[in-house]
């Protein structure tokens, strides 16, 4: 076998530029595993670089496969002796564009960017974890350094990123609070949200106290909720932005509210993968996807995620396991 079916970009553009296609298979080297994918993750970052944004510049050559997040099964490790085995259930992410991506039938990925699957998630659920799930783990665990007594605001809150910030910041011992739509207000307070401010109804700066971190998963794309931020984080507080493009003067902006500031980009860390595992496979996290489509449907999935109103997770079933 030296080809396999993938869904490429041709060029950069609207969802319908996902098209089906048959491509090489990716060869391994040094110490990259062979991955059969079963489910691959659909992300903003996904649908941003599809458009021409996010890092497409990077692109350096089409046709291109996209998608950071799978699931799926070893076929080729890179040496006989490695822990995990061929026919082994993994997951990860892949640093795209450098590589290929997940919306494809198989993909190469370094040894430190995978681990195992936790037992009790089905690929679908795991496939919609690890971009996700480390982009909030380094925003509220590396950087605000979540604890007891701190108090954490996080907008987006049911969003893939920001479902998994809420329950990393609860477990962690923090106060937190999350902004989201009505249908969002009780499921946000079964994650552990211990206050949900309704943005349709409510804007939170009027009934939000003193904060000491704001997760920014908006930026000042829509109402310039970056922007509102500033005036309830406490001096010396910090405001940790991660959507790419989403607030363009956000350093300078949070200096001169007296704030510190960060951008967060993820990187595709098997270890810390391995560590939030063991929260999924405990049950003290979870995973939520919204909905699943078969790879030949991605542009659909593209469509549904840039409504902007997706609870969780949106994921692409690639193969049968």
């Amino acid at each position: 076998m030296s080809t396999m079916r993938a869904i490429v970009i041709e060029s950069t553009g609207a969802p319908d530029a996902l098209v089906i296609a048959e491509v090489p298979l990716p060869t391994t080297v040094n110490a990259e595993f062979l991955v059969k994918v079963v489910a691959a993750g659909v992300n903003p970052i996904d649908a941003k670089t599809r458009s021409g944004r996010g890092v497409s510049s990077a692109i350096t050559s089409y046709p291109a496969v996209l998608g950071n997040e799978f699931s799926g099964v070893v076929v080729k490790t890179p040496y006989e002796a490695h822990a995990i085995k061929a026919g082994d259930e993994v997951y990860g992410m892949t640093p795209v564009p450098r590589v290929g991506g997940s919306y494809a039938e198989y993909v190469a990925v370094s040894a430190l960017s995978l681990t195992r699957k936790p037992s009790a998630l089905s690929h679908v659920e795991a496939a919609g974890v690890p971009l996700a799930a480390l982009t909030a783990w380094g925003m509220v665990v590396d950087i605000a350094k979540a604890h007891e007594g701190q108090r954490i605001l996080i907008h987006a809150g049911a969003g893939g990123v920001g479902h998994f910030a809420v329950q990393f910041a609860r477990f962690f011992g923090a106060w937190v609070i999350a902004t989201g739509s009505t249908r969002n207000v009780s499921w946000l307070k079964e994650l552990g949200a211990n206050e949900v401010i309704d943005y349709t109804t409510t804007r939170f700066e009027d009934v939000v106290s003193t904060v000491d971190v704001v997760i920014d998963l908006i930026g000042n794309v829509l109402d310039n909720t970056g922007t509102r931020s500033l005036a309830i984080i406490r001096p010396g507080g910090i405001l940790v932005n991660a959507p790419t493009g989403s607030w363009p003067s956000v350093m300078e902006d949070c200096t001169a509210a007296g704030v510190r500031s960060t951008t967060y980009k993820v990187a595709p860390d098997g270890a810390t993968l391995a560590v939030i595992s063991r929260l999924l496979q405990s049950g003290d996290v979870k995973v939520f996807v919204d909905q699943v489509f078969e790879l030949d449907n991605a542009a659909d999935a593209h469509r549904a995620l840039e409504t902007g109103h997706t609870r969780g997770k949106i994921v692409l079933k690639v193969s049968d396991f």
